[in-house]
């Protein structure tokens, strides 16, 4: 059985990163939707709020887990018997340090395997900065996020 994880701070998550779920989703017996805690961040919506939104989002597949995470990915693994990562790949300049990072997951986890997905091209441009940037100006994000964490979004700038 292929489980796979698709880990990410998902802050928020975007039409981009839903794409990379439904392939993944397509690709893997199991998916793990792994929502990043990192503590040196700043994040717009808390880990609950992020993995709330994410569940409700995928709910439809039947495949589909969102579990939180804080530390090591090749530990978050490990924990749930994950035997491939899934990354995605906007351009060529994400291209090297995704390397980087699946050539130490491979050093430490040698069962572990990466696999990259080139991201759609109409969401080749697209990423939570850019939807956090046009949101705090109160931008339109309806073409980057569901309409149903618009509100949200917004919300967060609004308060």
């Amino acid at each position: 059985m292929k489980k796979a994880i698709y880990p990410g701070s998902f802050d928020p998550i975007t039409f981009g990163h839903l794409d990379i779920i439904d392939r993944s989703a397509k690709l893997f017996d199991e998916l793990i939707v792994g929502v990043l805690y990192n503590s040196q961040k700043n994040a717009l919506f808390s880990i609950d709020e992020r993995v709330s939104m994410i569940k409700e989002l995928t709910q439809k597949y039947h495949n589909v887990t969102v579990l939180p995470f804080e530390g090591l990915l090749v530990d978050f693994a490990k924990q749930t018997d994950a035997n491939v990562i899934v990354r995605g790949l906007r351009a060529v300049t994400d291209f090297e340090y995704e390397l980087q990072l699946a050539q130490t997951n491979k050093v430490e986890y040698p069962d572990l395997e990466t696999v990259f997905l080139t991201t759609s091209l109409n969401y080749s441009y697209l990423s939570s900065t850019v939807v956090r940037e046009f949101a705090s100006y109160g931008g339109d994000i309806s073409r980057f996020v569901p309409e149903e964490i618009v509100s949200r979004i917004l919300d967060k700038y609004q308060s």
